[in-house]
């Protein structure tokens, strides 16, 4: 997530970003040689970091699935989307209702374009250029008032992006911001990275994500518990990422601390 007054120069291939790094890490093509060699220093650092990202696509992933199939959702924003992914919201979720409309939100350049790619000719889908500090922004943008109707229940995604927002920018406030447009009967599904699990290993990822000017802010499992105040939790609430919901064909389940990522859906009641 870069921040605004970042926007017009953020393209710099020289310099690693984690939306690429992410996508090195799932086996994806869209990244640059120091975005490789960043990889590859994190996984020296902490090899479990590749689970961690497989986790939270994984997690995703069943999230949609069951916001669609079990909560009968059809709209969904995606913030912080990150490059395309081998199953992406708008797949998952139109597999099951061809009329799903889909909103991603980021800022990263690169992610923008493939993102435009990506839904180039989809219908019900489209790509903002919107920071999710900027909540107002976002919900008020034209290409997400063309497709969301704020009367309809809808699921809020935030997979891995709160990790880079600051306690003092109130991570929480800004998620009430998000849903507090839509019915009761919303969603919030949020995965966020931890030390609780492994905090010498995952301490060391952060403090190599620091040296590559990467933002992450790992939480505890009580300070991503709060970030939820006033949702409701669907079972099985707050728990580990492969446990939410679990898929044994992840390969994921047998030691699900060590995704290091945190994962819950929640009610707005």
């Amino acid at each position: 997530m870069t921040a605004p007054h970042d926007r017009v120069n953020a393209f710099r291939p020289e310099q690693p970003s984690s939306a690429r790094i992410y996508n090195y890490l799932l086996g994806g093509k869209d990244h640059y040689p120091a975005d490789r060699l960043a990889a590859e220093e994190l996984l020296k650092a902490a090899p479990d970091v590749q689970l961690a990202v497989r986790a939270t696509q994984a997690f995703l992933g069943r999230a949609v699935h069951f916001l669609v199939t079990d909560a009968g959702l059809c709209q969904f924003i995606e913030v912080g989307v990150g490059l395309p992914a081998a199953q992406n919201v708008h797949q998952v979720a139109q597999r099951s209702v061809p009329g799903a409309r889909v909103v991603y939100v980021d800022t990263d350049p690169v992610v923008i374009a493939h993102a435009r790619n990506m839904v180039r000719g989809v219908p019900g889908t489209a790509i903002v250029e919107r920071d999710l500090r900027e909540p107002a922004a976002i919900l008020a943008d034209p290409e997400l008032t063309r497709l969301i109707d704020v009367t309809v229940p809808t699921a809020v995604l935030l997979a891995g992006i709160l990790a880079q927002v600051a306690d003092k920018e109130d991570p929480a406030t800004l998620i009430q911001a998000l849903l507090a447009p839509f019915p009761a009967g919303s969603f919030v599904a949020v995965s966020h990275v931890t030390l609780d699990s492994s905090p010498a290993s995952a301490k060391v990822a952060v403090e190599v994500l620091d040296l590559l000017g990467i933002i992450a802010r790992p939480r505890t499992r009580d300070q991503v518990q709060a970030l939820l105040a006033g949702f409701e939790p669907v079972e099985p609430g707050l728990v580990w990422a492969p446990q939410w919901r679990p898929d044994p064909s992840t390969g994921l389940t047998d030691d699900p601390g060590r995704s290091h990522i945190y994962a819950a859906v929640a009610r707005k009641v």
